[in-house]
């Protein structure tokens, strides 16, 4: 992504204070554990991840030679998705919108802002329901009121959404600083470079099941990403060259482990996160507007 990420509304107004995201948080903290917070999270990142990759295979006849060969493109557009849907509730209750309405929403907006494809509704609610089906989650009365979200529904929660983000849809990940440094450590001899960075690619993917992309600059994520992953290829203090390289960048290595801590914290979260048994509950237990078929225009943002 061009652009110069300290001078981005993304640096200067989204990347958050953590004890100001829990005090923010704190109208759904009163119906959820912190722990159990997160496991609706990463429950939520996985249903947009899932409905990004439907979104794909709508499109997929679509696409020409070129599109099919930009995975950071692709990965990053339902990364967005992703933050976007954590930037709404590290302001607002999960009664002020309905995080399934809120997740069609910010799939369907990340897709056009970064350039991957327009989706129509009817398009978008079948990747909806495809995601859906993979869950088998509610009964069909409560299927049948999902399927009456209609056009102008995702039209007025995307302007509450764009309300909220003060216009600031421009996201940086990690991934590019990622592709750099993979680069960087090819140049400086470090070994399994290019395995080492398909395993961080994926702990990055995994970061988004956490707070780290509202709390830290991506390169710091990318930095953390790369030093998760050599710890679960079996740790890198045997490895020297890939010492040097870490020890010769100009970063703040106290926010690196930081960054750490949050993603192991969240590995162990996961880990024990048992959908079969404990998502149905944490979805009964969402403090929800009165109708699903609420428009977002009614929802007051201030």
């Amino acid at each position: 992504m061009a652009g110069n990420f300290w001078k981005s509304s993304h640096f200067e107004q989204w990347i958050l204070d953590k004890g100001d995201l829990l005090r923010e948080r704190g109208e759904d903290l009163k119906v959820y554990s912190e722990e159990e917070y997160q496991k609706l999270m990463i429950f939520f990142t996985n249903f947009i991840q899932e409905m990004g990759q439907c979104k794909e295979r709508e499109l997929g006849t679509q696409c020409n030679e070129n599109t099919r060969d930009r995975p950071i493109q692709r990965m990053q557009a339902i990364a967005t998705a992703c933050v976007y849907f954590r930037r709404f509730y590290a302001r607002r209750s999960f009664k002020d919108i309905d995080p399934f309405l809120l997740s069609m929403t910010c799939t369907n907006l990340a897709s056009k802002v970064e350039e991957m494809g327009h989706l129509t509704h009817t398009k978008l609610t079948a990747t909806f329901q495809r995601a859906m089906k993979k869950w088998a989650l509610f009964d069909p009365q409560q299927m049948a009121l999902y399927h009456q979200i209609k056009h102008h529904h995702i039209s007025e929660t995307e302007f509450c959404l764009v309300e909220l983000l003060d216009c600031s849809l421009i996201v940086y990940h990690p991934y590019r600083p990622l592709l750099q440094f993979r680069n960087d450590m090819k140049n400086a001899s470090v070994q399994n470079a290019e395995h080492l960075y398909q395993d961080a690619w994926r702990v990055c993917n995994d970061s988004l099941k956490s707070d780290v992309a509202l709390l830290y600059p991506p390169h710091m994520v990318a930095i953390a990403a790369i030093m998760v992953a050599a710890l679960m290829r079996g740790g890198y203090e045997k490895d020297k060259e890939l010492k040097n390289w870490l020890a010769e960048l100009n970063v703040d290595y106290e926010k690196i482990l930081e960054i750490q801590q949050m993603l192991f914290s969240m590995y162990s979260v996961w880990r024990t996160f048992d959908e079969q048994t404990q998502l149905k509950g944490l979805l009964e237990k969402i403090p929800r507007p009165n109708q699903i078929n609420q428009t977002a225009h009614n929802v007051h943002i201030q």
